[in-house]
C-alpha cells in the first residue's frame, strides 16, 4: 500500500487499507493488480483522472497529423502545368505532409509506360532537395503512383 504522499505503508488487509483511505477522505485505487500482493494507492481519483485528461489534451495539441496529399500528372503534361503541380507538391511537403504522385494513363497512352515513368522520375528529381521517395513508382491499373515524404 502506498500513502497519498508517496510513502510506502507496507502490506495491509483490504479492510484496514479501505478504512485508512476513508479516514483521509480519499479513494483507494488499485495500481498494479498483477503484482503479488496487489499494489494499491490512496489518492483523489477524480483529480487524477482530470490531470491525466489534461496531459492528454496538451499532447494532442502539440502533435502534427501528417496527411497524404495527392498531385495528379499525365504523360504528355506541358512544362508550365508540370511546374505548377510540382510547386504545389513542394508546398505540401514543406508543410510536413506526404505527397502521392499519381500519373494517369488514358487510352493508348498505357502502351508507353516509359513516358510516364520519365515524368514521375522528373518529379522525384525536382523535389529531391525537400523530399525522399517513400515508395517507388508502382503501376496500379491504369495509373503509376509514387509516395514522397519530407526529409
Amino acid at each position: 500500500m502506498i500513502a497519498a504522499d508517496g510513502s510506502q505503508l507496507g502490506i495491509m488487509e483490504v479492510d484496514a487499507a479501505l478504512a485508512r483511505a476513508v479516514e483521509e477522505g480519499l479513494d483507494l485505487v488499485e495500481v498494479a493488480a498483477a503484482a503479488r500482493p496487489p499494489v494499491v494507492r490512496i489518492m483523489d481519483y477524480g483529480k487524477f483522472k482530470f490531470e491525466s485528461a489534461k496531459q492528454a489534451r496538451l499532447a494532442k495539441k502539440k502533435q502534427h497529423v501528417i496527411q497524404l496529399k495527392e498531385v495528379k500528372y499525365r504523360p504528355g503534361i506541358d512544362e508550365h502545368d508540370f511546374a505548377t503541380k510540382t510547386r504545389n507538391a513542394r508546398r505540401f511537403i514543406q508543410d510536413g505532409n506526404k505527397v502521392k504522385v499519381t500519373l494517369m494513363f488514358r487510352g493508348r497512352q498505357i502502351t508507353h509506360p516509359e513516358l510516364g515513368r520519365a515524368v514521375v522520375d522528373r518529379v522525384a528529381a525536382d523535389l529531391a532537395d525537400v523530399a525522399k521517395v517513400e515508395s517507388a513508382p508502382l503501376m496500379e491499373g491504369r495509373s503509376l503512383t509514387m509516395i514522397l515524404a519530407p526529409k
